[in-house]
């Protein structure tokens, strides 16, 4: 179980502990901490940032890991997201050796600031200045969590997906100090639907923007079966960035689910990418750990209802961060992580379990048997992000 404390704010930065949260059972050796980073951004003042950091435990520095959320298609879903949705990729980094702070930028779950990411109307986007505001904050975050005696100094990386992915190569553009290599799976913005987005040539036009000033190694994942950013998209995009005089290594994987825009949150997908990471990480001297940090997975049965498909999903509910929830009906089920609160995540469990059944229970809290209770009527609270 994760161990938390208060942190003494620093001169212009304040770091607070607002809830604690357990970390996942299985996490031995990382360490969770939920974080609320109050920073000043350029055009935006001081502004505060939900945010959350997984660490290895053992009382040293080290480099710093950002991991970037996407963004969701309906934009009444941004309040619904948490930090906590990126606790899987980045206790990925935390377990080869980073500091990584997954963190809301400007109007996304409980940050301050407005939303800042907007592109304006679908027929004239502008996508160039949406992706630097984002960039902004991730810049802004890394200053912060520069100061913090867990971060070892002089070198950090940007890890993004999607609209993440996208600020991700916008940063690289911006050159901030310390940044020494950038990762982006899926990076984008402008999909209004699977297979469909606004202003390709402005997206292409962004991106050689971008190119032109950034220097920074850049890994750039997609698989081929990506339904925001298709590959012949992608090609487009990775072409105009590295012809502008970026350095960017694309690498395409397989078809991932139905969806390969899920491989990078997704537990099944870990497995695909993480040798594609640490290839491109030892490659830039990046390397940090000979071995992973080992982590073992809760010694909790599956509900002894489940079918065959129940069992997996409850193996990948166990290997997810907190918070989380798992509903069942006979052999019926529904499970969430990463919400904001364990009640949060009870009653998205029951939401999605209650979507194909009646009487749904909740049996499990982040890795903990629970109190019988059941609803037919919970909301589901997911939220897809690009």
């Amino acid at each position: 179980m994760g161990t938390f404390s208060h942190i003494r704010p620093l001169a212009g930065l304040a770091l607070l502990v607002p809830l604690i949260v357990a970390a996942p059972a299985g996490a031995d050796g990382l360490r969770t901490e939920p974080l609320t980073l109050r920073t000043a951004i350029p055009g935006a003042g001081t502004v505060e940032l939900e945010a959350m950091v997984v660490r290895p435990d053992d009382g040293a520095p080290h480099p710093l890991a950002i991991i970037n959320h996407g963004s969701p298609r309906d934009g009444n879903d941004r309040p619904n997201m948490s930090p906590f949705r990126m606790w899987g990729p980045a206790s990925m980094f935390a377990r080869r050796g980073w500091t990584a702070v997954s963190f809301m930028r400007r109007g996304y779950g409980l940050s301050q600031g407005g939303w800042a990411e907007t592109y304006g109307s679908c027929s004239r986007p502008d996508y160039a200045t949406a992706g630097l505001a984002g960039a902004s904050d991730i810049a802004a975050v890394a200053h912060a969590m520069g100061e913090q005696s867990y971060v070892s100094k002089g070198r950090w990386i940007s890890v993004g997906v999607s609209a993440g992915g996208f600020a991700t190569v916008a940063l690289t553009s911006m050159a901030p100090q310390g940044l020494v290599a950038a990762l982006s799976f899926a990076p984008g913005r402008g999909s209004s639907g699977p297979d469909k987005v606004c202003g390709e040539d402005q997206l292409i036009a962004a991106y050689a923007q971008y190119g032109k000033t950034s220097r920074v190694p850049l890994l750039w994942v997609s698989a081929e079966n990506d339904h925001f950013f298709g590959p012949q998209l992608t090609a487009r995009l990775t072409a105009a960035f590295n012809t502008a005089g970026g350095h960017a290594t694309f690498v395409q994987t397989p078809a991932f689910g139905t969806d390969g825009h899920e491989l990078f949150g997704a537990t099944e997908g870990r497995a695909i990418w993480a040798p594609i990471v640490d290839s491109f990480l030892g490659t830039n001297n990046l390397t940090l750990r000979a071995t992973p940090i080992a982590v073992t997975r809760p010694n909790v049965p599956p509900p002894a209802s489940l079918g065959a498909g129940g069992r997996t999903a409850f193996s990948n509910y166990l290997d997810s961060g907190p918070n989380k929830a798992f509903a069942v009906s006979g052999s019926h089920f529904g499970w969430a992580s990463g919400r904001r609160s364990p009640e949060q995540a009870r009653e998205d469990a029951l939401g999605f379990c209650n979507g194909n059944a009646e009487g749904c229970t909740v049996v499990n809290v982040n890795d903990r048997p629970a109190a019988p209770e059941s609803s037919n009527d919970a909301r589901s609270g997911q939220v897809r992000i690009r």
